[in-house]
Parts: C-alpha cells; structure tokens; sequence
C-alpha cells in the first residue's frame, strides 16, 4: 500500500527476504519501534542497498545445503551496515562466513528456554535476563561457528541459539523475536536497532486512516466497490474504510451463506450491518451449491480450492445479475497479511493453505486491477485498532477469528476405515491434520495422549518426525484402544453435529469468560470413534495476538469439564479431545 514510507527517501533498515512465514511480520515490529523498514528480496545486490544502518536476514522454510535455496550478496557482511540474521538467516550467515550448518537430531518447535551468556557485556542482550523463554521453529543447526565468532545464547537442543562478531556488527539468533510469544524479543530488536545500528526514529505507526483511504481511491479510481461481506472482522472493517473513503453510493455488498456458517451467523451479520447504516447488504442463500460441490471432497486443500472457486462463480452470478460487469466496478475483499503469506504469496513463501481469497480465480482478478484489498499488509491486531479508530462496536471487534471456508476445514473427513495404532509415546490416530515446521506446509498424523500435558505435547512433536500434532484425550466412551476412523465426507448430518458442537462450546466459554481471554477457539469434528457415535470433537483454544504464533491455551478445569459434560451428552459425539500444540508446529485451524 502506500505510506508513510513515501516519505522515507532511504530506509534505515531493509528486511532481506528468504521466504519466511513472519518476513512481513519483523518488519512490522521495527516500525513499531518508530524505524521505517522496508521488505526486499534476500539476493538484492550490496550496492543497491548503501546507506543503510541495518540489514535483517529473515527465516525461511529453506536447507542453505539445498540446491538454488536463498541467499544474499556475501558483500553486505562487509559494507558496514550492522547484520542480524534470524534462524535461516542465522544458519545463511554461518554458511556463507565458513562455519557449518547440519540438519539437527531433532527440531525445535514452539517454546523453548534460552540461556544467554553474559548478556550485560554484548549490545544485543543488554538489559536482558541470563534466562528467558523464546519462540523456536526450526530442525537445522549451526554446529560451527564462522572466525571471529562467539556463541552468545544457547537452549537445552540448540548449541548455536545466538552469535556474535561485534567488531564487524554481525548477529545472529537461532529463535524468532519478533514474534509475541518471545516476550523480550521488541527489547532485543530495539537493542539490535539503537544500540547496535545507530538507527534515528523516523515512523509514526498511528495514522494510518487517511493513508489507507488515500490508496483506496488511487486503486478503485472512477469506479465502484463491490463487497462479499462475512460479518467478521476484516471484511466488516474493510467495507467501512471503503465506505468512508468513497462515499456509501459507490460501495454496497452481499453475504453468502454457504450453509457453513455457525449457528445463528446469518442473522448476526444482517443485524450488524443494519446497525452500520450500510444498508445495501443483501443476503444470498447458496447452501445447497456450496455442499453440492464439496460431496465426497475429502483433501483440505481441495475442499479450500472448491470454496474459493464456487465464491466466485456464486460471485460472477450476482455480479451478471446486477449488471455489474461494465467496467465500473472492481471487487473489494478484507485479505489480511497472515491470509497472503500462508497461501504463499510472497516470492519464496511456501503455502500452508490456500486462503479462499487466494484461489486461481482471485488471483487472475488481482492482476487485471480488479480487487481492492485495504488491509492485505495488516495483521488482525492492527485491523482491530483500525476499526476502532473508525468507531466500530467492540462486540463486532472482539470476536473471534472464523476462518473464510467456515466450517468446512473444522469438520475433517476420511476415505477409509482404520484403526489407532498403539505406540510407546501414545496412540496415533488415523488423522492427519495441516501444520507448519521451519516454514514450511506439514500434512501429517496426530498423536493422542492419555494427558493435558503441554510441555509434554512440545516434546513429541520436536521428536517425532511423524507428527506435527498432540492432543491428549478429556474425556470418551471408549478408550483410545478401541476407537476407529469411518468413511464419511462433508455431509449436511455431520455439519450439523458439528454446529450443535460448536453452539455448546462457544456457550459455555461466554458464559464462564474463558472466551474474552483467548484469542480464539476453534472447534472440529473428527471422523473418529465407534460404529453408534462415529465422531470425536478436538477443542483448539489459543492464546495469540496476529495469528502468526499461537500458544495452546490452558482452560480452567471447570469450563473444560462443563464442555465435556455438553459434548457427551450427544448421542454422535464418542469423545473430547483438548489439542496441546503450539504454532508452530500445528496451524491454528486443522486444515
């Protein structure tokens, strides 16, 4: 979009991009900290990028030994800009400076405890505890340091978990601190920013508004806005700002019930946009179309290209019969950043999931200039402070997350029957669910455990390479021994189990508070139990804050036993599992 970076002639700092799912994400923190930074390609030449103060080496889901995996001009190790190089970065310096980088016996996903050595004598540390938590997504590992470098910071797996050659301002770190769950992580990048690069403030984060309404209407120029609003909290905000950027004549809407929508959406959305005064939203009803199409779809990534595909034919339809289609109108949709980045939309970025604002369809719209997307370089936290700014109701801007495919990627599906499989760290469930490890799309088994054991849960999923999920069993009418896998699809029977499901959780975490204190539950049907109640429901509360990283979130035992109590009262429903895996490695939704 354009900013404020208009304004910027020569960036303090450049992030060098080597395909990692937080590239965007670091650069944001650094404007936080009121430093204007900039995103370029990793392999941007040295001398494009003099006069800058820092240089920021991003992760990536990427091997330095692979062949044709990223790197940067080895120039800029020598130019004078302070360097810091964070995980693929870290493992890009060690490599290309002389020291050696291995794959590791085992990966380092999620939390971990970093011990730091002397952190009052090195800048990047100071002010730091000798001991703190830090976010990890990696399996490589830095065995040898280059020359002239010092190990800085180690974990209990990691040797190599921070670097340093502070006569030449080159840094490294294994971990991620830009991300929320490196609680210190802002106090060692402004380390990194003022202490070590010398950098001046520059940026004001706030007003933002009127630059975003500005780039509105050089995208949309004389032409119309026109919205398929979900009721949540991107595409709400991202209609309002058009609203007030163009005019209300110019912009107007329709929401698609697609029949996998939560109990009692519909008339959520229709009551929410009343209360806006927008209204030219209409409601179409497109459930039998949408399940049509999905039946006997049983691949996640499938089922999201058949939703993001039959959105726009559903979209092409009511645009034909507006008579929308002369050129004075172009579609507007609420894509936020961390939507662009898991569909792997930028330049190395591998896809974890295709967003169904990202589908074939959508792109070929993007690239005729026909999609105005206001907040597509905004993380949900700063859409909701966009939205409060505009003066949105709270109860709209507190909601929780609900994925674009609805509950169709909460309602997994099975081609065969099978059974769980007994081993020594638990029983592996014929599932498989969508995570994330080292930046790159996993599709892999879930383990079952016979506890709520988070630390426990962290432990298996570095270790077993087969996994990229734990969830430990509440509560069931059978044990895990006995409980098989059926056959089944994206049925209008087991949608609606799923609906009764989520209604009973999604009352009691209101009712109790637990939900105002996370950032979002989702809730999913598995295809997992006995021949008289065939499903199993996985309960995913998370602690976040832009959907990047997330925290397994501890419920409070009453609550989780008041939804177990719910849960096994329906006669489908066989057992409840709580799902005990940060991200990474596990997605926040299943698929």
């Amino acid at each position: 979009m354009t900013d404020q970076a208009t304004s910027v002639a020569t960036p303090q700092i450049t992030v060098l991009d080597t395909g990692g799912q937080y590239c965007h994400l670091i650069a944001r923190k650094v404007r936080e900290l009121g430093v204007y930074a900039e995103v370029r390609p990793s392999e941007t030449p040295a001398s494009e990028l003099t006069g800058r103060r820092g240089l920021i080496i991003s992760g990536g889901p990427s091997s330095v030994y692979d062949a044709g995996s990223p790197t940067v001009d080895p120039a800029i190790f020598s130019d004078g800009a302070a360097v810091l190089g964070i995980c693929y970065g870290l493992h890009l310096m060690a490599h290309l400076l002389g020291g050696t980088v291995l794959k590791g016996e085992k990966g380092e996903f999620g939390l971990a405890t970093l011990d730091v050595d002397s952190p009052s004598s090195n800048l990047l540390f100071q002010g730091l505890p000798p001991r703190q938590q830090i976010w990890m997504n990696h399996r490589d590992v830095v065995t040898g340091t280059p020359a002239g470098f010092s190990v800085i910071g180690a974990t209990g797996s990691c040797v190599v978990a921070a670097m340093a050659e502070p006569e030449r301002r080159l840094y490294g770190v294994q971990f991620h601190p830009e991300v929320i769950h490196t609680p210190r992580g802002m106090e060692l990048l402004s380390n990194y920013l003022f202490a070590i690069c010398g950098c001046q403030r520059d940026w004001d984060p706030t007003h933002r508004i009127p630059a975003i309404e500005e780039d509105i209407r050089r995208v949309v120029r004389d032409r119309n806005v026109f919205f398929f609003v979900s009721g949540g909290v991107d595409s709400t905000v991202a209609y309002t700002i058009c609203l007030r950027a163009l005019g209300r004549d110019r912009v107007c809407g329709v929401y698609v019930d697609t029949g996998l929508m939560r109990e009692g959406e519909t008339e959520f959305v229709r009551a929410t946009f009343d209360s806006l005064g927008a209204g030219n939203v209409e409601i179409e009803h497109a459930q039998n179309r949408f399940l049509g199409a999905l039946a006997g779809v049983t691949d996640p990534e499938r089922k999201r290209h058949i939703i993001g595909e039959e959105f726009l034919l559903v979209q092409e339809r009511i645009i034909e019969s507006r008579g929308l289609l002369d050129g004075h109108w172009i579609l507007g949709q609420g894509t936020i950043y961390p939507d662009t980045i898991e569909s792997g939309g930028t330049e190395k970025a591998e896809t974890i999931k295709t967003h169904h604002n990202r589908v074939a369809g959508v792109q070929k719209l993007i690239q005729a200039g026909r999609i105005v997307e206001p907040l597509s370089w905004f993380y949900k936290d700063e859409v909701r402070q966009i939205g409060a700014e505009l003066g949105l109701p709270k109860e709209l801007l507190e909601r929780h997350p609900f994925p674009g495919p609805g509950l169709a990627i909460r309602c997994l599906c099975s081609e065969t029957e099978a059974p769980t499989v007994h081993t020594p760290d638990g029983y592996l469930l014929p599932l498989r669910s969508v995570g994330v490890k080292g930046d790159s799309r996993s599709y892999a088994a879930v383990l079952a455990i016979d506890c709520k054991d988070f630390e426990l849960a962290t432990e298996l999923t570095n270790r077993l390479h087969g996994i990229n999920r734990v969830v430990g069993l509440v509560r069931g009418k059978a044990p895990l021994k006995d409980l098989k896998s059926q056959p089944c699809s994206l049925s209008p029977q087991r949608l609606s189990r799923l609906r009764r499901a989520d209604a009973i959780v999604r009352r009691i975490s209101q009712n109790s508070g637990f939900e105002s204190k996370i950032w979002q539950f989702p809730v999913v049907l598995v295809p997992l139990g006995l021949q008289n109640a065939p499903d199993s429901v996985v309960l995913r509360p998370v602690e976040s804050v832009d959907g990047m990283t997330a925290q397994a979130a501890t419920m409070p035992a009453a609550v989780l036993d008041s939804i177990a109590d719910g849960l096994l009262v329906e006669p489908d429903i066989c057992c409840v599992f709580y799902d005990l895996t940060h991200k990474p490695p596990g997605t926040i939704e299943w698929e």
